[in-house]
């Protein structure tokens, strides 16, 4: 150990430069050990050998807090709660990839890429799809500084503080080549043997345990306490990039190399095919290989190797041109149906819900499956005690599919359908011209909880704590009778800390993320309100064309018809809510509470600017213009870049290969422009 005069004292002296060397000695260590680990899967040292490095670290580094940088390896265990989560726009939108089922879809989307990049020879790089949550992790000059999700692919969520925590993710870039501006895109995910040790855990303690890994890592990182999310073991592996300057390098696979250098995690099983026959040949190859995997994975991302042909490519509004994402079939299992119960869901909607032998499938114990609604019921003709056949629905939730007939016993019973709402022994009627038995008693319990659990929700009022088993003891013990109780919990405290489970600690915590939804933007309230019809991107659109819930309530229902995305189905659901007596009754609660009834409307354009206020509409290949280089300059002349037509569009831009948009704009009288007159429009 160093002697007393390495310490620095309050006249200013200098450590060591023998510790100062020992510290930096050992944060080089332990990144290259984190490399080894993480990225080349290929440990040096035990774990154990690896925690005296750090600890030994940790405890210089509190002698020594003047030691201490950002990028320390000690830094990860994360700060002081967040108050909440900073919204990131994204320098490059983070767009989703369309998806194929099968070999002659895929062979289709190979003669558009063909037909996209003429007589140009082109590869394919193939990468395994990752169950997990999108983020995009920014550096500059090697050091991370932003982490978020993906969002709406244009705003994310800043979980920088969260993401720090991930030993996966390296604080700086190692070596000296990085480029100044580095903009990782990739998934992170909750290994199945630390996310199913983490549930061994919380059954232990009496705890309701995580569903599957997917959704409990897209809570984790919404955690507004990091220290919460270092003992739980995410990783992360990097498929993709936003930002980069300079990018100097030529294809994805080469970046891929390069980032592996960098320290950043890339998936091993990556692969560059020259043609669409070694694509399928990897596909059927990965099919069976795929479940050695430490995390879940439904198929294989295929995407143009070049990073040149893939502008030459483009995209749409939603999705790039140059990949595109093949999923397997589901896994299916048969056993056998004990019973059918009846869950009521937040709009009333009855489902019934198969009672399951246990059985193993997708690596998982399956007990439940959804019969959906009692039409289908009908169509697959289930009875109690048949031997059905179940498969998970994206991976993730499971399904009765089909009955064993021939295994059927005598006498076997129907299931009938419910002349009762099975809760609150309210009517119940079928949806006109719907398939839906629904409960029409608003104040049916169940209906409550569901509504409640959707209020609360991440991509709604984001309401830390307020999870499934809290709501339900909520509700049975009468504290909360609608959303608007939610924000008068404070005044039965006595109530809210005796709860089970609960405690001080618990009900300071719920009671501070309560407050701080009350300052959520407009979009989010609108979306939390349970209108039918209206989630989150509904509710942004509202929200940015009327400012006001006020302007929002008094809109006709040809006004809200006018918006754009809204269509006459929303527009009428929206409308009845609002001129209900239930749905101004819920507003008027709300608002005596003091939750946020505005947002701030994007700003106009300047009138100078060639496109100001014209809603404007893209389609086809362009030759001067990626989809994206032209959606950017009609941003940046004013316009609005909407990706569907309707009769707010102004014009449309049509290239080589247009299809139903143009139809669409002729049929509504749209006017349709070429690429030469857009660019005598935008002064070009």
């Amino acid at each position: 150990m160093p002697s007393k005069d390495t310490r620095s004292t309050a006249g200013g002296r200098r450590p060591d430069p023998a510790l100062i060397k020992r510290v930096e000695d050992l944060r080089e260590q332990i990144r290259r050990h984190d490399y080894l680990y993480y990225v080349e899967a290929a440990p040096e040292i035990s774990d154990r050998q690896y925690d005296r490095l750090f600890d030994e670290l940790s405890r210089l580094e509190q002698a020594h807090p003047e030691l201490i940088t950002p990028d320390s390896p000690s830094q990860r265990v994360g700060g002081e709660p967040l108050e909440g989560f900073e919204p990131v726009t994204h320098a490059v939108p983070m767009l989703s990839v369309d998806n194929t089922y099968n070999e002659e879809e895929l062979r289709e989307f190979d003669q558009r890429v063909a037909k996209g990049l003429g007589r140009q020879d082109y590869a394919y790089l193939i990468d395994p799809k990752i169950d997990g949550v999108a983020v995009s992790i920014r550096y500059e000059n090697g050091m991370l500084i932003r982490a978020a999700t993906r969002g709406d692919g244009r705003t994310g969520d800043d979980i920088t503080q969260n993401v720090r925590t991930i030993r996966a993710v390296p604080l700086r870039l190692l070596g000296r080549k990085a480029p100044a501006v580095l903009e990782v895109r990739g998934e992170v995910y909750w290994p199945r043997p630390d996310f199913d040790r983490f549930n061994r855990q919380r059954q232990a303690a009496g705890e309701e345990t995580f569903k599957n890994p997917r959704n409990a890592t897209a809570g984790t990182l919404k955690q507004l306490d990091s220290k919460m999310i270092a003992g739980r073991n995410l990783a992360f592996l990097a498929h993709g990039f936003g930002q980069i300057e300079p990018l100097t390098l030529e294809t994805h696979s080469a970046l891929c190399k390069r980032l592996a250098s960098w320290g950043v995690p890339v998936s091993p099983h990556r692969r560059v095919v020259k043609d669409i026959d070694q694509a399928l040949a990897f596909v059927h190859e990965w099919e069976t290989a795929r479940h050695d995997l430490d995390y879940e994975t439904d198929g294989l991302v295929i995407k143009i190797d070049r990073l040149a042909q893939r502008d030459r490519l483009g995209a749409t509004s939603r999705s790039p041109r140059w990949c595109i994402a093949y999923k397997y079939a589901a896994e299916q299992a048969e056993t056998r149906l004990l019973e059918v119960i009846f869950q009521v869901g937040k709009l009333g909607t009855i489902t019934p819900v198969a009672v399951l032998e246990p059985v193993e499938l997708a690596g998982t114990t399956v007990q439940r499956a959804t019969l959906h609604n009692f039409d289908q019921i009908e169509r697959l003709d289930v009875r109690k005690g048949d031997t059905v056949v179940v498969e998970k629905a994206g991976e993730i939730i499971p399904q009765v599919v089909r009955v064993v007939t021939e295994r059927r016993a005598k006498g076997a019973r129907r299931v009938p359908r419910p002349a009762r709402c099975p809760v609150c022994a309210g009517q119940v009627a079928q949806d006109e011209g719907g398939v839906y038995l629904r409960c029409l008693n608003p104040s049916c319990p169940a209906q409550l909880k569901e509504r409640l659990q959707y209020f609360c929700a991440r991509n709604q009022m984001d309401i830390e704590g307020a999870g499934s088993v809290l709501i339900e003891q909520l509700v049975d013990t009468g504290l909360v009778k609608q959303y608007a109780d939610l924000y008068t919990l404070h005044e039965k405290w006595p109530a809210l800390v005796n709860l089970e489970r609960m405690g001080e600690k618990s009900a300071e915590n719920l009671l501070n993320g309560i407050e701080a939804s009350k300052k959520q933007p407009l979009s989010r309230l609108i979306a939390a309100l349970n209108i039918r019809h209206v989630g989150t991107r509904a509710g942004e659109i509202l929200a940015e064309h009327f400012g006001t819930m006020d302007a929002l309530m008094a809109a006709g229902l040809e006004d809200l018809e006018e918006v754009e995305e809204v269509g006459p189905v929303v527009a009428r659901s929206i409308h009845e809510f609002f001129r209900s007596q239930g749905g101004r009754q819920v507003v008027k609660s709300l608002r005596s509470v003091g939750v946020n009834m505005t947002q701030a409307r994007p700003r106009r354009p300047a009138a100078g600017q060639r496109l100001a206020d014209k809603t404007i509409v893209v389609t086809g290949t362009l030759e001067g213009f990626s989809r994206k280089q032209i959606q950017d300059l009609i941003k940046s002349l004013g316009g609005r870049a909407a990706g569907s037509v309707s009769k707010q569009t102004d014009f449309v831009v049509a290239g080589e290969s247009s299809g139903s948009k143009l139809d669409k704009a002729r049929a509504l009288g749209v006017e349709v422009i070429d690429e030469a007159e857009f660019r005598r429009r935008a002064g070009l």
